[in-house]
């Protein structure tokens, strides 16, 4: 009897130093879990500051309607961004040259990846950027303009309102409506947005949130599925 006595506790030994195994791994993983997981950027408020790179905009789209309903002008000191309210003001600093300007958001965009403002061809000029074309700027949001009537409609918390993110941009709708059914396909709604011009540009939408932190967590679970897309408010 007395090696079987021996022979069961060996085997109990051994089923316990799995059970601590498979627990330690199950902490290892869920660590890395949260080590790997992606940051979402919090939303801005008056004071905050994001880096990046600024480029500009002026013809063909001067005189055409903006996406607040106005009429563009290049020679104002406006600008394109893809979530911040219309009418939020920002100062534009040239981080080659300290130059700073200060713009109301009438626009959306720019929708080239990298690019974080896009800016009308007067604030590009007051900042020195003309020439290069890009530049690496920092922004500042620094209040919102509530005498005008679009502030007075719009909810000027930047990370409240209608997102939804962006994957593609195409002057062929039928490319944009096949992009589209693919991402209604794999991520359950998905829409396509016209931004009128000459051509017009097609714009893929994908999801629908109230909040700009669920935008930037869909866009982030997109990339790790492989999609390439980055959150942007919704004005229509």
């Amino acid at each position: 009897m007395l090696p079987k006595q021996r022979f069961t506790g060996v085997r109990r030994m051994r089923r316990m130093a799995c059970a601590i195994a498979a627990a330690a791994l199950a902490i290892f993983s869920q660590a890395c879990g949260r080590r790997t997981q992606a940051r979402v950027p919090a939303p801005p408020r008056i004071g905050a500051t994001s880096e990046g790179i600024a480029s500009w905009y002026g013809d063909p789209y001067h005189g055409r309607r903006a996406a607040n309903g106005e009429t563009y002008d290049m020679d104002q000191l406006t600008a394109a961004h893809r979530t911040w309210p219309f009418d939020t003001i920002v100062r534009v600093t040239n981080l080659s040259n300290q130059r700073s300007v200060n713009v109301r958001i009438t626009d959306r965009g720019p929708f080239i990846d990298g690019r974080i403002i896009d800016l009308s061809r007067e604030a590009a000029r007051e900042i020195g950027m003309i020439g290069p074309g890009t530049v690496k700027v920092r922004l500042t949001v620094i209040g919102f303009d509530r005498h005008t009537p679009q502030a007075a409609k719009e909810n000027t918390d930047p990370a409240r309102g209608e997102f939804a993110v962006q994957v593609g941009a195409f002057r062929d709708r039928e490319r944009a409506e096949a992009l589209r059914a693919e991402m209604e396909r794999r991520f359950g709604k998905a829409r396509v947005a016209v931004r009128q011009g000459d051509p017009p540009v097609w714009r893929v939408l994908v999801g629908r949130a109230e909040a700009l932190i669920e935008a930037e967590r869909l866009a982030a679970r997109m990339r790790e599925e492989g999609t390439d897309g980055f959150a942007v408010r919704v004005d229509e």
